[in-house]
């Protein structure tokens, strides 16, 4: 009989199972019960272990303990080394409880590293190795090497440019030119508290919010010396302001009030409360952080093999014969046997097909169908583009005679798809692919567009070989020698030999007709004509509008080698771009690997701050290369690696998505990558993962409890479990994912709760002894796909960043909120505010007439803000009420009503909860619920009046700044474009395809001048005025509809 029980991954959560009866295999053969604590180490259980083998036979054969490692059979039924002896049996939550101690091999440090490395990122490292893809293997080697010495030359920064890296500063948005608008400057001196590291009292100064923080320094050590009476004054050179409780520095030669902390304790009416920090502590502090790598560093990486050089052999130039593939048979095939299946294929650069698409002939429905039939493409073998791949689609068709009977419009609906894969015509290293493949087959959904092929699809094959259809396809041996596609210098060659337009007399009426196509504002594709014109151009355009880089990339041909030679020539003398420009060029529609590195150097110029803010969409567009290794990951890991805030989101952004198939080869690979050139933040990833790990297992249980008990009994079974030793020390003393500059320090139990919606979202609250505010909240969502709530967020921040650039503080509240797993995600709690619904049910108890009781808003915030104060509060209110206005009509963000509009107590008002947006409504009983442009009720204009029915000056400033905010959006419309574009990648349902887009094109009215933009828009805000009585009527029947539910 077998020993031990079947342990299950909710046995380990059990709070009861304190001790476990485990069964331990020694080396010698022994075989010990004994009970231990789920709580305990691994270390911990080895003495035990040892402690009771002495009394055994064979005890003088066995080693020192440190020459054992434990090993068992994890959950997913896979034996797993155990070398991080830290950890405690509940953590490991093995499958049986039976572990075997083995004899450890090989370098412990590197075992333990690739150990915690699989844990983090959610996928064994052993993976990796047992796919013995050469491809993989390059990669994996040359990130290694690349990683580790950005980690080494970490160690060699000087202190300053380490805490750059370690603490990237937090400032405010820089007005451009001499705008100043609604961002005052302070102009009279503030105060500030400092206190020394080294203890003693604390001093407050007045000083001027103009000046560095190098000042404030200075005033500090002033001042301790002479309280102290030091005889040696030191140097403010050698101090840096940390802010209280928070691994938040104010450094660098920047005005006071340009920090984000300063800033918001300006406008709150506090106190900053800084610590003078001695740089021997941040010394100290890189110095046991670098040590975490020094090992690694020393395991010299072998440096890839010398590149073997390409045989001289016939050019794929020179191959003018068409190119054909063979397609062989099918496997593992499921469709209705009535049916025919038929196998469809493209050649496909980027979304440009290059040639008709063809398809095989129709077969009898079986598991494993043959065809054994030639597929020719209308294009030559020295046409074939270096970044060409073949697309194939598997579906059934209705038999021909059936299809006589039916008419024109059924026929063309009777295509049933099964499924779709891509590959690659050339390898990672050039090479025109020959022989056999089988590529394992993605499930196909029937779409609206009743698209076959998938080219904006993976390259990658299916992993899941077990189920998956497959086709097994022959490339044609073309050649007696292998074939590369031509080097960069043959290229450039070609491009030179063959640029003849270049000297061509000018042609005014031409160069009239070039300006019209490349100044059109609407998207309307090209005509043939006007394609070859941009063509003909293309050095005009190189001279004199650069910018128009990405239209003449798309009317080039790129099925025709001599035009692709010319433009990767023409590429070459090219200006660099602007970001704005070089972002639209990351699309799918440029997989060119030339424009690539083109791209990425224009990118280079992005400050840290523009890069978060971008960030998002750089991880999505991984999605659309070809090859492991490309120009955008090293930048990403270069950039990660210089900037921990960047590597933390980096991190997130990747590991919230590796339960992808598509993807998670890619990301485990990058997120490897990030791991080796930080060792130290990977355990600081890693206690964030435990953190996570136990929330998910606590909404676990509460989703089940909460069906059986009250929610107090809920309350106070969630209470006794989050006591649990294992939860109180997996929630305390960590960086918060959703900003790493946060301190969690220990978890408020008793302030902690679940909501009521479906999927019970946890309200955990997190005390900060050191910091002002004291407390932070989040919330856990397990179950709710929170990337649209993410990008709509990302969104408002980069409004709220364009408006202050141009003088304009609209105080938006972009919370934070980061999907860090398969429907998994935190969402950071805005503390003291407070649901319009709950405001106006509290006035008015009826709940039926809460809605249309107008001077509820206004007595809460003068409950909130008593005296002088409510003044401020109610511009805070119309200054935030203008920026949300704007911000939800152009966004399309739907489904509003009095529970997703919140009230901050300083009179910020903001939006939570974004299920729709591109214009996609609820609708009910088929009407369209919501016909309002934005919200705007009488409550909001009765505060933004003060309560006045006549104020119509304070309404105007109101109009004003919508007016003013929404130009702006409106003059960086094309930036809202071209994020949202590249987010097609990220699969989000209401936005797949170019076609989603389209709203933010009308809602920013794009295609209009300047003045007719700005009546468009007051024609909405006028409607949204007028109609405002609807809004009510809407919420009205939310309110009566909640409070029926309660």
């Amino acid at each position: 009989m077998p020993p031990g029980i079947y342990c299950p991954m909710e046995f380990w959560s059990k709070e009861e199972n304190q001790n476990i009866h485990v069964d331990f295999l020694l080396p010698t053969g022994i075989y010990l019960n004994l009970a231990v604590s789920c709580n305990a180490s691994l270390g911990t259980i080895k003495q035990v272990v040892w402690h009771h083998a002495q009394y055994e036979p064979l005890y003088h054969m066995l080693n020192d303990p440190e020459a054992y490692v434990f090993t068992c059979i994890n959950q997913t039924a896979e034996q797993q080394e155990l070398e991080d002896e830290q950890r405690r049996l509940c953590d490991i939550q093995p499958f049986l409880p039976v572990l075997r101690l083995v004899a450890r091999e090989g370098d412990r440090v590197k075992k333990l590293i690739n150990s915690q490395i699989s844990l983090l990122i959610g996928k064994g490292l052993h993976e990796f190795d047992s796919m013995s893809d050469p491809e993989v293997n390059d990669f994996r080697a040359k990130m290694r090497q690349f990683c580790e010495e950005k980690a080494a030359k970490r160690q060699q920064l000087s202190w300053i440019s380490w805490m750059e890296y370690n603490f990237p500063l937090q400032l405010e948005p820089l007005v451009r030119g001499s705008r100043t608008g609604s961002l005052r400057v302070p102009n009279k001196n503030i105060f500030v508290n400092v206190k020394f590291e080294s203890g003693g009292e604390s001093f407050t100064f007045q000083i001027s919010p103009k000046e560095p923080p190098i000042m404030l320094n200075t005033y500090a050590i002033k001042k301790q010396a002479t309280v102290f009476r030091h005889q040696k004054v030191e140097s403010p050179e050698d101090y840096t302001l940390q802010v209280n409780g928070k691994c938040e520095y104010l450094y660098g030669n920047y005005p006071l009030y340009q920090f984000q902390y300063i800033r918001s304790c300006l406008l709150h009416g506090q106190v900053p409360h800084l610590t003078m920090v001695h740089c021997s502590s941040i010394i100290a502090m890189r110095d046991e952080q670098t040590n975490c790598v020094a090992h690694t560093t020393k395991m010299a990486v072998k440096p890839p093999p010398l590149p073997k050089k390409k045989p001289t052999n016939e050019s794929l130039w020179s191959l003018e014969q068409p190119f054909y593939i063979e397609l062989v048979q099918g496997s593992k095939v499921n469709a209705d046997e009535r049916m025919k299946l038929v196998v469809q294929a493209g050649l496909f650069h980027g979304n440009e097909t290059l040639c008709k698409t063809v398809s095989s002939s129709e077969v009898n429905v079986c598991s494993e169908p043959v065809w054994k039939q030639r597929l020719d493409f209308d294009i030559n073998i020295c046409d074939l583009p270096r970044m060409a791949r073949l697309c194939f689609a598997l579906y059934a068709v209705i038999e021909k005679a059936k299809k006589a009977r039916s008419t024109k419009k059924k026929s063309k609906k009777a295509d049933c798809p099964i499924a779709w894969v891509n590959v690659m015509l050339f390898d990672y290293k050039d090479q025109l692919k020959t022989g056999e493949y089988c590529l394992h087959m993605w499930s196909s959904f029937p779409d609206e567009k009743g698209e076959l092929l998938n080219p904006m699809g993976t390259v990658q094959s299916n992993p899941n070989t077990e189920s998956a259809a497959a086709l097994v396809i022959c490339f044609p041996s073309v050649s007696s020698h292998s074939v590369y596609y031509p080097s960069f210098e043959q290229l450039l060659e070609l491009g030179r030999n063959t640029e003849y337009a270049h000297a061509a007399p000018e042609d005014l009426e031409e160069k009239q007709q070039l300006k019209e196509i490349l100044e059109r504002r609407n998207n309307t594709e090209l005509y043939e004509h006007e394609k070859d014109l941009v063509w003909k151009m293309r050095y005009e355009i190189r001279d004199q509008y650069p910018e128009a880089l990405a239209k003449l990339l798309i009317t080039t041909k790129w099925n025709k080698h001599e035009d692709v030679a010319q433009m990767i020539s023409l590429l070459q003398s090219w200006p660099e771009l602007p970001v704005l420009n070089a972002l639209e060029l990351l699309d799918f529609n440029f997989p060119d690997r030339y424009v690539g590195s083109f791209t990425i150097n224009s990118l280079r110029k992005l400050t840290n701050d523009e890069l978060f803010q971008y960030l998002l969409q750089l991880v999505q567009v991984l999605k659309y290369e070809s090859y492991l290794d490309c120009e955008l990951t090293k930048f990403l890991l270069e950039r990660a690696l210089a900037n921990r805030k960047i590597g933390h989101f980096l991190f997130w952004h990747l590991r919230s998505e590796m339960h992808v198939p598509a993807v998670a080869l890619r990301f485990g690979l990058i997120l490897e990558a990030y791991c080796r050139g930080s060792n130290y933040h990977m355990k600081v990833l890693m206690k964030q993962g435990e953190a996570l790990n136990k929330m998910k297992a606590l909404n676990d249980f509460i989703k089940v409890s909460s069906q059986k008990a009250t929610k107090p009994q809920a309350k106070e079974l969630m209470h006794v479990c989050m006591r649990q030793e294992t939860y109180l020390e997996a929630l305390s003393n960590l960086q918060c994912p959703l900003n790493p500059n946060i301190i969690l320090a220990e978890v408020c139990v008793d302030q902690c709760t679940f909501m009521d919606s479906k999927m019970k979202p946890l309200w955990i609250v997190f005390n900060n002894e050191e910091s002002d505010g004291g407390e932070v909240g989040i919330i856990f969502k397990n179950g709710d796909d929170l990337r649209q709530d993410m990008l709509t967020l990302q969104m408002i921040q980069l409004m709220d960043v364009l408006w202050k650039q141009e003088g304009l503080d609209l105080r938006m509240t972009p919370y934070g909120c980061l999907s860090t797993g398969d429907k998994t995600g935190l969402i950071e709690v805005v503390l003291h505010s407070d649901t319009i619904a709950n405001i106006q049910l509290n006035k008015s108890n009826m709940a039926a007439t809460a809605a249309f009781n107008k001077d509820a808003l206004l007595n809460w915030l003068k409950s909130k803000n008593p005296g002088e104060a409510l003044e401020q509060a109610i511009e805070e209110f119309t200054l935030s009420c203008a920026g949300y206005c704007v911000a939800t009509y152009v966004l399309g963000i739907g489904d509003r009503h009095s529970d997703n509009i919140m009230i901050r107590e300083t009179g910020q008002l903001f939006h939570i909860d974004f299920g729709h947006f591109l214009g996609n409504f609820k609708t009910k009983f088929g009407i369209n619920r919501e016909r309002v442009p934005f919200i705007l009720t009488y409550d909001f204009v009765h505060v933004i009046q003060q309560g006045k029915t006549n104020n119509s000056e304070k309404f105007e400033r109101f109009r004003d700044y919508c007016e003013k905010a929404y130009m702006i959006l409106r003059h960086n419309g094309r930036l809202f474009l071209h994020l949202f574009a590249l987010m097609i990648a990220a699969g989000l349902p209401e936005l797949s395809c170019n076609k989603d887009i389209q709203y933010l094109r009308d809602s920013l009215a794009l295609g209009k001048t300047e003045e007719e933009a700005m009546k468009h828009f007051r024609l909405k805000f006028n409607e949204a005025l007028r109609e405002s009585w609807k809004t009510k009527v809407n919420w009205l029947a939310h309110n009566v509809s909640k409070d029926n539910r309660q």
